[in-house]
C-alpha cells in the first residue's frame, strides 16, 4: 500500500512561518509531487507542485510566499511557508500521480491518485 506521511504543521501567528515535509514512497521520486490545501466547507485547493527533476508550479491564489522542494535521495517532499495569514489555515496534503506522470501546470486534485492523511496549520490573526 501506498504511504505517504505529512508532518511539520503546527498554529503560528499571522506572518510567521512553517515548513511541513511529506515522507513519501519510493516510486514518487519518478513522479510529479504536490500539495493541497482543504479549508472546512471548501474544495481541495492545489496550492504547489514540481516534477521529478525540479520544475515548480504555484496556484496564483497562494498568496504568501511559498517553496515547494524535493528530495529524491531522501523521498521527502517539502513545503516552505511564509509570511502566513489567517486564510492559509487549513489541513494540508502532500500527494502524487501515478509514476512517471508529469505535473500540470493547473494544479488540480483531480490529477493525482496518492494522497497522505494530511497535517493541520492554524494560523491566528
Amino acid at each position: 500500500q501506498v504511504q505517504f506521511v505529512e508532518s511539520g504543521g503546527g498554529s503560528v501567528q499571522a506572518g510567521g512561518s512553517l515548513t511541513l515535509f511529506c515522507a513519501a514512497p519510493a516510486y514518487a521520486s519518478s513522479s510529479c509531487m504536490g500539495w493541497f490545501r482543504q479549508a472546512p466547507g471548501k474544495e481541495r485547493e492545489g496550492v504547489a507542485a514540481i516534477w521529478a527533476i525540479g520544475t515548480t508550479y504555484y496556484t496564483d491564489s497562494v498568496k504568501a510566499p511559498f517553496i515547494i522542494s524535493r528530495d529524491n535521495s531522501k523521498n521527502t517532499l517539502a513545503l516552505q511557508m511564509n509570511g502566513l495569514k489567517p486564510e492559509d489555515a487549513a489541513m494540508y496534503y502532500c500527494a502524487a500521480r501515478r509514476m512517471y506522470r508529469t505535473c500540470n501546470p493547473k494544479i488540480s486534485f483531480r490529477d493525482y491518485s496518492y494522497w497522505g492523511q494530511g497535517t493541520q496549520v492554524t494560523v491566528s490573526s
